[in-house]
């Protein structure tokens, strides 16, 4: 078993840099996603195991990205 992926999805590159800090020195695969449109493409394109997705975004916010994830896989 490898180690889990972690999707961050936040339009503020300072947060996604800093929350990515932390879930590296825990030993977490990460990627980076600046909205939800962007996070829809991360999750077609490698094995996610968990989101950390903010709510106030541009283009698709956190509500709308989470139902339309939902709609395709089941994401914690």
């Amino acid at each position: 078993m490898g180690k889990e992926t972690i999707l961050i999805v936040d339009d503020e590159k300072e947060i996604r840099d800093l929350v990515e800090i932390y879930l590296k020195s825990e030993e977490y695969n990460t990627i980076q996603a600046c909205d939800g449109e962007e996070a829809l493409k991360m999750l077609e394109q490698n094995e996610i195991d968990l989101i950390i997705l903010d709510v106030m975004m541009p283009k698709l916010n956190g509500i709308e990205t989470c139902l339309k994830i939902r709609e395709i896989r089941e994401m914690p």
